[in-house]
């Protein structure tokens, strides 16, 4: 299996209202604890390793610099985290 890098989320929008509502009274420490619980539990849906790594990679702060240079496979319709 290989990392879909198109947009794939069944409905985007309620998807990022549903994040945001569930982090909306937390401190940043909690959102930050609940963001990583999320990471895990997505990351043990995927279950293959080669492709976790890849993700991994693909999210980098690295990853982010060698796209703006034009030297990363983009994840087409992601925006990256800042």
């Amino acid at each position: 299996m290989s990392l879909i890098l198109t947009p794939n989320i069944e409905s985007p929008d309620c998807f990022y209202e549903a994040l945001t509502v569930a982090q909306r009274d937390l401190s940043e420490a909690d959102a930050n604890d609940m963001n990583a619980r999320l990471v895990l539990i997505l990351a043990n849906q995927v279950g293959c390793l080669e492709d976790l790594k890849q993700a991994i990679e693909l999210a980098s702060p690295a990853a982010l610099l060698d796209e703006n240079a034009g030297d990363a496979p983009q994840a087409s319709g992601f925006a990256a985290a800042e």
